[in-house]
């Protein structure tokens, strides 16, 4: 689904007129007219507040692009699943589990294996399965290359 679809969506879903949803954001009605047509997309900072005001990330109101995976435990991320920081914008970097408001909940891969294990067994991996994909993923993934380095 393309931008212009994502936002009149959301914006029907809320039962807002495009006008409100102009005076919500400070912008003219004509703007939100011209993303609903495709003639435009909003700038980093609108997308932003869009974001925000509709609680669902960048990535999913510009169609998913790309599929998100936390940074940190390298599970696939959808909206109800990424972090926020403490302004409640998203950080798609991480899943709420690894982050949330400003702060990494892991800070010892073996800490993190122990945790996602049950987990894993649950969706049909033998615990020696569970944590041999997980030290195969995780040195590869940004925050523990970050530790690392640090």
């Amino acid at each position: 689904m393309e931008f212009k679809d994502i936002i009149k969506k959301l914006r029907e879903e809320k039962g807002l007129s495009q006008e409100s949803l102009a005076n919500d954001l400070f912008v003219t009605r004509q703007a939100v007219s011209r993303w609903e047509m495709g003639d435009t997309t909003p700038n980093i900072e609108t997308l932003k507040m869009l974001s925000k005001y509709f609680d669902v990330s960048i990535n999913t109101l510009l169609g998913s692009p790309r599929q998100l995976i936390c940074q940190c435990c390298g599970m696939p991320l959808d909206d109800s699943l990424i972090s926020k920081e403490e302004n409640g914008e998203f950080n798609e970097d991480y899943c709420k589990w690894c982050y949330d408001k400003g702060n990494y909940t892991y800070h010892n891969m073996d800490d993190l294996i122990k945790v996602c294990i049950p987990h894993m067994v649950n969706e049909n991996f033998s615990a020696e399965q569970a944590s041999n994909y997980m030290k195969s993923i995780l040195p590869n993934l940004a925050y523990w290359k970050n530790q690392k380095n640090n």
